[in-house]
């Protein structure tokens, strides 16, 4: 398998094992392997998903309440706070697989589980613990608590939690450890090591039913998948459900019948005179038309050059000047007088 795969995948042999256990008899535990997170449960046919929400399921099914989640994989690949119920709390303590945890880890889980029960003394809400498989450092961690805090024989504590889990703890040097090993000081126990943290969802998020292919219904196609590269002188077919789009009209082409177009000519405006001749007929018109208009540019507006209106007054200016001046010059008048052969010119 590849690490990209890996990582962003299903754990290695996580469908082998319970989803959950059931509550360890006399204890407030309960182990499950690591509950998925819904984009890897997409992953998973209905009966293998498993997420927060299916673990409290589970619970409602034994007619238990969950109230803690310890977890104690080396990762936060698999779900993060967002994913839990806002009704649980969590608690997070990064432990190796594979080897015999520490002692700073073995009092980080005891500090966890002592903080809880005394918070917790007057209901009777239970507390998970998981690892990718909820089988070794679980099982583990759960036999060493008993063994330590509550003096449980060793041999008793693992058959216990192996009967409860409903699978047996399978590192030899874990057993080991448990069966013959020293207990851990519960020294500093009773202390506070990190607050617990809640849960951020507060509504079930919506799985679409799941396709046999492991995909969820939304993220599965109705209709195949287009091909990257059709064959040459092929075409696609149609994608089913999807209606058939109607027949458009076809569009007219070919200008109405009617009154032959006539293209636009501008005339100038006719005057008084020209509207009120008759109508020429064709035979007397002109075979030549009419000369184009030409274009300039608009007449400045003329300037008014009439003077300022005259002064009258009511005094009555006499005129200096010589009378010949006053009248103008004199111009010579005929008279006819009838009689035979008299004219009189007068001046």
């Amino acid at each position: 398998m590849s690490r990209n795969k890996k990582k962003n995948g299903i754990p290695d042999r996580w469908l082998d094992y319970k989803a959950v256990g059931r509550r360890l008899d006399g204890t407030r535990f309960i182990a499950f392997k690591v509950p998925l997170k819904q984009s890897l449960n997409r992953q998973l046919s209905g009966a293998d998903v498993f997420g927060p929400w299916e673990l409290m399921d589970a619970l409602k099914k034994q007619k238990q309440d969950l109230g803690l989640v310890i977890d104690l994989t080396f990762t936060t690949r698999y779900y993060k706070l967002q994913d839990l119920p806002e009704s649980l709390l969590f608690v997070k303590i990064y432990t190796m697989g594979h080897e015999i945890p520490s002692d700073d880890t073995i009092l980080s889980f005891k500090r966890a589980v002592r903080r809880f029960l005394r918070d917790n003394r007057d209901n009777d809400k239970l507390i998970g613990v998981h690892c990718t498989h909820g089988l070794n450092r679980t099982g583990y961690l759960i036999c060493r608590y008993l063994i330590d805090v509550d003096g449980m024989d060793p041999a008793h504590a693992i058959e216990l939690f192996n009967s409860a889990r409903g699978h047996a703890i399978e590192r030899q040097n874990y057993l080991r450890d448990l069966q013959t090993g020293p207990k851990r000081s519960n020294v500093g126990m009773e202390e506070s090591e990190q607050a617990p943290q809640w849960g951020c969802a507060g509504d079930r998020p919506c799985n679409a039913p799941l396709q046999p292919d492991g995909r969820s219904e939304r993220y599965h196609r109705p209709f195949p998948l287009r091909h990257p590269h059709p064959p040459r002188n092929s075409l696609l077919p149609t994608p089913p459900l999807l209606p058939t789009p109607p027949l458009l009209p076809t569009p007219f082409l070919c200008p109405p019948t009617g009154a032959p177009f006539q293209p636009y000519r501008w005339a100038a405006p006719q005057t008084a005179s020209q509207q009120s001749r008759p109508l020429m007929s064709a035979g007397s018109r002109s075979r030549y038309s009419p000369p184009e208009p030409v274009w300039g540019p608009a007449p400045r507006p003329q300037q008014d050059r009439r003077g300022p209106p005259p002064h009258w007054t009511h005094q009555n200016r006499s005129y200096d000047g010589a009378e010949e001046e006053r009248s103008g010059p004199r111009m010579r008048h005929h008279y006819r007088v009838n009689g035979p052969n008299r004219t009189y010119d007068r001046y």
